[in-house]
């Protein structure tokens, strides 16, 4: 019998984590993986040109996700151009961008994290219907009603989407890995306690406005003599930003570019964020935390704890549709997703 193929985009380190945890708990299937791509001629000229290498489809993030690819000996099937295959189902990590060869086929959708916020601009595009990258940023990713099937990190978020214009027939709230279980994280050998921890955004590269100048004096207001701890965003110019951190904090500040980030969160007794998906683990984790978004309206957004059982929860989801014979809309109205516990 030939086994059914299924196609994962990826894109950042933990969309990827994320991806392969799903594919994991499908052993029965072929699965593949491509960075996220776009069949548009102008993408492309973009794409080549460098700029658009802060952003998911190339530059440092295609390089982290072609390296974690090769380490894990997953199958790397760049924008499904490479192995030639058919496939069954689509697992996006984006409805930004959704080429015409992904929609003609069954596709699911996995929240990755934290959406950017909705500002003027978004706004505009939305209520024209224009695609959702024209926002520049992740402002309506998940509510382009494109996909078949999306999988939300909780109810707060599935009515974010249903908002900015998804079915909520299609959305099923299953939380999503790697932040469905922070407690574990607690039980690390990061070697610091009791300090003011700091994760950064990628604002400028991704083209918006940061006054890291102002954002650092305020981080050192709320430390107000502690320790600070700094982990630079993956995406960021490290130079550019150790250089700034050196100039306005404390001179004992510590500066992170790399590390596990959950370890530190879970060791610091106050977490300073800017636009990060991170502010949600210690929100979980019953930390003090700031952000550029409104605290309160985080918490009902904040992403289930299900004792880690999301990546199975979203590939039973696939599962269940890849191998049903009928339309989405009978396999919407019949699909029962397993019980999950939600803490």
């Amino acid at each position: 019998m030939v086994r059914k193929k299924i196609l994962f985009l990826i894109g950042s380190p933990n969309q990827t984590t994320q991806m392969h945890q799903v594919a994991s708990g499908l052993p029965d299937y072929d699965c593949f993986f491509s960075q996220l791509f776009s069949d548009d001629r102008l993408v492309k000229m973009f794409l080549r040109s460098g700029m658009l290498d802060t952003t998911i489809l190339g530059g440092e993030f295609k390089r982290k996700a072609d390296a974690y690819l090769k380490e894990h000996n997953l199958p790397n099937d760049h924008a499904a151009s490479v192995y030639n295959n058919k496939y069954d189902l689509a697992v996006l990590c984006s409805d930004l961008i959704v080429t015409k060869r992904l929609r003609n086929l069954k596709t699911v959708w996995v929240q990755e994290g934290m959406t950017d916020p909705l500002r003027s601009w978004g706004k505009l595009i939305n209520r024209l219907n224009r695609p959702g990258y024209l926002a520049f940023n992740t402002a309506l990713n998940g509510g382009s009603n494109i996909c078949d099937i999306y999988c939300a990190a909780s109810s707060g978020y599935k009515d974010q989407f249903v908002k900015l214009g998804t079915d909520s027939s299609k959305i099923f709230v299953t939380g999503i890995p790697n932040y469905d279980n922070v407690q574990t994280f607690r039980n690390n050998d990061f070697p610091y306690r009791h300090y003011v921890m700091v994760a950064t955004s990628d604002i400028r590269e991704t083209f918006n406005v940061d006054n890291r100048e102002k954002f650092i004096g305020n981080c050192v207001k709320v430390a107000n003599g502690r320790q600070l701890i700094f982990k630079l965003h993956p995406n960021e110019n490290k130079e550019r930003a150790v250089g700034e951190i050196q100039k306005y904090a404390p001179s004992n500040t510590l500066i992170y570019t790399d590390g596990n980030t959950n370890h530190m969160i879970a060791n610091c007794d106050e977490l300073i964020t800017q636009y990060s998906t991170v502010v949600y683990i210690g929100i979980a984790l019953g930390k003090k935390v700031h952000s550029y978004f409104d605290v309160e309206h985080l918490k009902r957004l904040t992403p289930v704890q299900n004792g880690g059982t999301s990546a199975s929860a979203i590939a039973e989801i696939c599962r269940g549709y890849v191998e049903f014979k009928g339309s989405r809309g009978e396999f919407l109205q019949t699909f029962k997703l397993p019980k999950l516990q939600f803490a």
